[in-house]
């Protein structure tokens, strides 16, 4: 095994055996086969969700692998289904852990009435996402509150259909499209000069 799965289990393993000389049971053997099929090739898409939360790679690395870590003992509950959502839901709420634990100051409250003002009628966000450079929309992403930023990174970024937001994030599908809005329409406010908004 090579690339971030790698570094799930630990190199002693040789076989059905671990450094600790724990032989594996044949369920147990099943178990890992069947985590590493199904819930592996999913662990770019969980850094990259843990990146945008967390705000760097090293954190987002520690966070995957406990968040990898608590999916593998809750494995056995997986009843088949969207693997990625369900990796993804454990990774966020390993964050929202973590940025409780580590960043509390970073978890400020989300103000609905402050992101919910201003809709304006013209859509100039792709014109304004394809003149900025990649770091400015980078920037600009990174300051939006973690739940506006969860969204827009899952679905934007990872692709992941309504439905499947409201199951990761465990909030109702209006809440996923109207936080996809609010973030959206902060990204424009940042995005686009306001003489181009008029």
């Amino acid at each position: 095994m090579t690339g971030a799965g790698a570094a799930l289990f630990p190199p002693g393993r040789v076989g059905n055996k671990i450094a600790d000389n724990r032989v594996f049971t044949l369920s147990e053997r099943n178990r890992h086969v069947r985590f590493e099929r199904e819930i592996l090739p999913h662990l770019d898409a969980a850094h990259n969700l843990a990146r945008w939360l967390t705000g760097n790679d090293a954190d987002a690395a520690d966070v995957v692998q406990e968040a990898a870590v608590r999916a593998l003992s809750f494995f056995e509950g997986f009843r088949g289904g969207d693997a990625r959502a369900w990796l993804l839901r454990i990774v966020r709420n390993t964050c929202y852990t973590w940025l409780r634990q580590n960043r509390a100051e970073k978890m400020t409250p989300l103000d609905e009435a402050r992101h919910d003002a201003g809709e304006r009628a013209a859509n100039p966000e792709q014109t304004a996402i394809a003149r900025a450079d990649r770091r400015t929309l980078e920037r600009a992403i990174e300051e939006l509150p973690v739940e506006f930023r969860e969204a827009l990174v899952l679905r934007e970024i990872e692709g992941l259909a309504y439905k499947e937001i409201a199951h990761v994030t465990g909030v109702p599908m209006g809440t996923v499209m109207s936080r996809l809005a609010r973030a959206r329409n902060l990204l424009r406010e940042r995005l686009v000069p306001p003489e181009a908004a008029s």
